[in-house]
């Protein structure tokens, strides 16, 4: 494995470790960015079950002509996946930002989602 791979996964641990010390129960709003698409998922933990989901890949998002390369796109999935979430009863999350910086399009679909109903 290449040093930055195994970087990249010690991190997303990391991360992981301390949101589940600090959830509490609440389902977790994971987020995965590849470089054509961004993906998020609230998932919850204790009974190992996917709640919501949301991708750029979907029909309703490509027909719009974006790329899920953007911030418009990471904002798009962020109010889906928010409207999805709040649909199936959860308002409450934490935020899995994974081994990404909180910034750009992860921040932008973060942000969307919190405007949008969601709270972490």
């Amino acid at each position: 494995m290449s040093r930055l791979k195994i970087t990249n996964a010690r991190r997303k641990q990391r991360v992981r470790l301390s949101l589940r010390r600090s959830a509490g129960g609440r389902p977790r709003l994971s987020v995965f960015r590849s470089s054509k698409h961004i993906y998020a998922q609230v998932i919850d933990d204790l009974k190992g079950e996917t709640l919501a989901s949301a991708s750029s890949l979907e029909k309703t998002l490509r027909e719009r002509g974006n790329t899920g390369a953007n911030i418009d796109a990471a904002k798009a999935v962020g109010k889906l996946l928010a409207e999805r979430a709040v649909k199936n009863g959860v308002t409450e999350v934490v935020f899995d930002r994974g081994a990404y910086l909180y910034h750009g399009r992860v921040k932008a679909l973060a942000d969307a989602a919190r405007e949008s109903g969601l709270s972490f």
